[in-house]
């Protein structure tokens, strides 16, 4: 585990890249860098380092949690760029799938100016491999779900279909985390869940607004699914 939050090698203009290739790992290393800031300060969060129950924790475990949180924050972007509803136009697509791609490969850059050694770089890479495989596979489920919860006793709306689809990557991925950092003793672990989804969910729309191009609306709506969402705890 790389415990910092100090930022990398200055990078280069966009103006400066030669390709869309370079284009799109320049970009990708910015947002790992974003990813990996946000995942840092929501590990330090006094609230998280109680309810994670870290004091208890060895150093070893400590690690593994804060890995989570970092892997859990590059694959969400990785979501983010693959989700279907991403409302930005059809010749933005290709160089959204380019970044997506390029995503693990900025991330274990990151660690290798760091010092970090190849047999840990391929141990990230499989990481954020199998989460990814993992999450995205998972989206089926948390979809069927959410629907569920969404309908209750009435037929779902066009609007309800797609503010489910656009909070789905977040879903998806705290819910995944959160049970990893459990190791799957989730029993009286609702506010841990809680606090994951809500800090998940504070970098995934300021993250997604700016990617759309500051259109908030659908998001602002959606807040109400992720409300929702809540509250469903209360009846399991």
């Amino acid at each position: 585990m790389v415990m910092t939050n100090q930022p990398g090698r200055p990078l280069k203009h966009p103006s400066e890249c030669e390709s869309e290739e370079e284009l799109a790992e320049l970009t990708a290393t910015a947002m790992d860098r974003a990813a990996c800031g946000y995942a840092h300060h929501l590990y330090w969060r006094k609230d998280f380092q109680r309810l994670a129950r870290l004091k208890k924790l060895e150093q070893v475990e400590q690690d593994r949690i804060f890995n989570e949180l970092v892997v859990s924050c590059v694959v969400l972007l990785m979501l983010v760029h693959e989700a279907p509803d991403l409302r930005v136009d059809e010749d933005m697509k290709p160089h959204m799938q380019r970044i997506k791609e390029a995503l693990p490969g900025a991330h274990l850059n990151e660690l290798r100016e760091m010092g970090v050694k190849e047999q840990h770089l391929r141990d990230w890479g499989e990481l954020i491999r199998l989460r990814h495989e993992e999450y995205a596979k998972d989206r089926h489920e948390v979809r069927a779900a959410g629907m569920e919860l969404a309908s209750g006793d009435g037929a779902l709306d066009p609007e309800d279909l797609r503010e489910i689809q656009l909070m789905l990557p977040l879903h998806t991925v705290a819910i995944g985390c959160h049970d990893h950092v459990v190791r799957g003793e989730s029993k009286g672990r609702d506010e841990l869940f809680k606090l994951i989804l809500n800090a998940l969910g504070k970098f995934y729309v300021e993250f997604r607004v700016r990617l759309e191009g500051g259109k908030i609306t659908p998001l602002d709506r959606a807040r109400v699914g992720t409300r929702r969402f809540f509250r469903s705890l209360g009846k399991k």
